[in-house]
């Protein structure tokens, strides 16, 4: 039954389909003679280890960066091993490199700081239906968001959407040809579900999600930095802020514009020294994960095909890089070297909680969408939005988790008690794609390719005047370059 289910894989959207019954976890009574096992696709979700952490000395970084990317090269190599059909042993297996694992993490934490031995408990992993939404519960596009973008509309369903995941597996794979005659869902994703015709889709966004905000009392300027759209070709599959010092920490490849020097080994002060694509001076960093044309081509290196991210790295159309102000008052100039990552790249398993990017077409951007992609209609670019986190602690510019240190503001602009407004940067990206299902984000194998994973991530590395210059803009209401 293993090999038919792995024999499905290809003709069913490149999931993971395999026997329920045979999955560690999912253990349960034989089928009776006569009944076959039910085959259902699943993905791997595990416990989010970097997300828990609250202390890493500067002793145990290192160590930790090596630990978290071994951690998703493990649930890569079992994901894959699950789609080839041994999936009996996987999980087992899985959460004895796991313990390994976060057992060397909380020794090296533990030299300097108190020990967390609450991460021990994170080494178990579960499988996790394909079809199900990202999150309990499912995710609307549509609900208020922490930004305040969206309003509880009603949006139309992809009219695949509701169908069981089972009612194509028979088919032959040339069948299953999603909307506007696309591609059918490329191994390990994405899926013809994933898309939406963004005509369909029923207004949703009062303002655009670049706009400044307005009012009584708001800083109503904005401050936008040129940098280019990767014309030079910056890419690697580091993250220098998750994963510094480790090559090929994220497992995915980033498109970069901004500062020349970004890599897993940049620290400030490479970083400050470092020429940059931006006009003004502007030396930030700014990367997110490539969108690709889903053209089979399979680069064999890292953060490509190696790491089951397959197809051409489309270049963006346009790049624009917008600081804008808070509905509640003035800003604060952001330290210098502040790291901040919006959106969450495991969002599939993690849930929701952290999502953040939002997907759209030029000419539609009143219709936003966070777990579908657009398909947008002849003359229009896909837009891909990341407002990041506008309130700041006030003391740290990163933290272990690398969340806790920034936070959003509700709607009407107020920070939580101990945070202060700082400018909001929106990184606003189109692309020219192929019409049809043609295209996704870089992703972690086991998150397939879903648009919910998508995030940005931001290193200030604004010489102080030029910050200064961006705060006096955005809170005198000007609009300045």
């Amino acid at each position: 039954m293993l090999v038919g289910a792995a024999a499905l894989l290809l003709g069913g959207g490149g999931l993971a389909a395999v026997a329920t019954t045979a999955l560690a976890g999912n253990s349960g009574p034989e089928p009776a003679a006569g009944h076959p096992h039910t085959i259902t696709a699943t993905t791997i979700s595990c416990p989010d280890v970097g997300e828990r952490l609250r202390e890493v000395p500067r002793s145990a970084q290192l160590q930790v960066s090596k630990g978290l990317s071994s951690l998703d090269r493990q649930v890569h190599d079992a994901y894959h091993k699950m789609m080839e059909g041994s999936s009996s042993t996987v999980l087992v297996r899985l959460k004895q490199q796991r313990q390994k694992t976060i057992g060397t993490m909380v020794t090296a934490i533990a030299k300097n700081a108190k020990r967390p031995s609450y991460l021990l408990k994170m080494s178990g992993c579960t499988t996790k239906p394909v079809d199900e939404a990202a999150g309990s519960g499912g995710y609307d596009s549509t609900k208020t968001t922490k930004n305040g973008w969206y309003q509880n509309q009603p949006q139309p369903q992809d009219q695949n959407q509701n169908q069981d995941p089972g009612q194509n597996q028979g088919q032959d794979p040339g069948q299953n040809q999603g909307q506007n005659g696309g591609q059918q869902g490329q191994p390990g994703g994405p899926s013809p579900d994933d898309f939406i015709d963004i005509t369909t889709v029923q207004p949703n966004a009062s303002t655009p999600p670049f706009a400044a905000p307005q009012g009584n009392g708001a800083s109503t300027g904005t401050f936008t930095t040129e940098c280019g759209r990767n014309e030079d070709g910056h890419f690697n599959s580091d993250n220098v802020i998750v994963t510094p010092g480790v090559s090929n920490g994220a497992h995915h490849t980033h498109d970069y514009v901004g500062n020349k020097a970004t890599d897993a080994f940049a620290n400030d002060q490479k970083l400050a020294q470092s020429d940059t694509t931006c006009t003004n001076g502007d030396q930030s960093t700014h990367y997110w994960p490539v969108l690709r044309k889903l053209d089979g081509n399979a680069e064999q290196k890292p953060g490509a095909a190696q790491d089951a991210n397959v197809g051409t790295t489309l270049t963006p159309a346009t790049v624009t890089l917008t600081f804008r102000g808070s509905q509640a008052g003035q800003v604060r100039a952001m330290p210098r070297f502040l790291r901040i990552i919006t959106g969450d790249a495991k969002a599939f398993t993690n849930g929701t909680k952290n999502a953040n990017a939002s997907w759209s077409c030029t000419g539609f951007e009143d219709r936003q969408l966070k777990d579908k992609y657009p398909l947008c209609p002849s003359g229009s670019q896909v837009v891909r939005t990341f407002a990041f986190q506008n309130c700041w602690d006030g003391r740290d510019i990163d933290s272990a988790n690398h969340r806790d240190h920034v936070t959003f503001s509700d709607q009407n602009g107020n920070c939580p008690n101990g945070f202060t407004a700082i400018p909001q940067l929106v990184q606003r990206i189109t692309y020219d794609v192929p019409q049809g299902n043609s295209f996704a984000v870089d992703s972690f194998p086991e998150q397939l390719h879903k648009p919910v994973t998508d995030h940005g991530d931001f290193i200030n590395v604004m010489p102080d005047n030029l910050m200064s210059k961006a705060v006096n803009c955005i809170n005198s209401g000007q609009e300045c370059k």
